[in-house]
């Protein structure tokens, strides 16, 4: 395993909720991040943020790690849950939420 695979891994496995974002949660810098965070907020639960565009080699690995084309990329429980499409449909059935509480 490559060195910036066993970071993300340990990025990954080492936190309860991950969002691979561009940007940060205070400052996210495409609409796709921002309304990630903005689910993430709404739903009350702490979460770990990396921001993909401060590190090259992890913006260019996460894709690969996941094997999922587009950034935001989430994280619950060192499962990949999906970008931030996904997450709204989770989201808005309710499935999002009952994910992130789950033996919480």
């Amino acid at each position: 395993m490559t060195d910036v695979k066993q970071r993300i891994e340990a990025l990954v496995k080492g936190h309860e909720v991950v969002l691979f974002m561009k940007g940060s949660a205070l400052f996210p810098q495409c609409g796709f991040s921002s309304r990630a965070v903005a689910i993430l907020d709404h739903l009350g639960v702490p979460f770990e943020t990396v921001d993909v565009l401060q590190d090259q080699e992890i913006r260019s690995s996460i894709k690969e790690y996941s094997d999922w084309p587009t950034i935001p990329q989430l994280y619950v429980k060192g499962e990949f849950v999906g970008g931030s499409d996904i997450m709204m449909e989770m989201f808005e059935s309710g499935e999002l939420q009952q994910l992130v509480a789950a033996d919480a």
